[in-house]
């Protein structure tokens, strides 16, 4: 399977993913780290994929989802965006509602 494939079977599988350096429990950059305390504060599972224990993954998923840095969150098989939108939307309110939204979808 293409590390293409991979990433869509990800998105397809899991209402929440958050493709990130390292793993929730052992981040590996502060932007990272960010985003997983973000998302923890929903209180709703969400999936990670550590992409620096897939450098295929690593290369291929800027060109799929057109953004450049990690980490990279998707709620609905969409991006969301990187750690400051991720936080942003959490300071916001937003965020923990459309977490919500996608986990009772799915």
């Amino acid at each position: 399977m293409s590390a293409t494939q991979r990433i869509r079977a990800q998105l397809a599988a899991h209402p929440v993913v958050l493709f990130m350096k390292g793993t929730p429990e052992y981040p590996m950059c502060g932007c990272s780290e960010r985003a997983v305390r973000a998302l923890e504060t929903c209180g709703t599972p969400f999936h990670a994929v550590n992409i620096l224990a897939d450098p295929e993954i690593r290369a291929q998923l800027p060109r799929h989802s057109n953004w450049p840095t990690f980490p990279q969150l998707f709620i609905g098989g969409e991006l969301i965006g990187g750690s400051d939108i991720t936080v942003e939307l959490h300071q916001q309110g937003e965020l923990q509602q459309m977490v919500a939204e996608a986990v009772k979808e799915a």
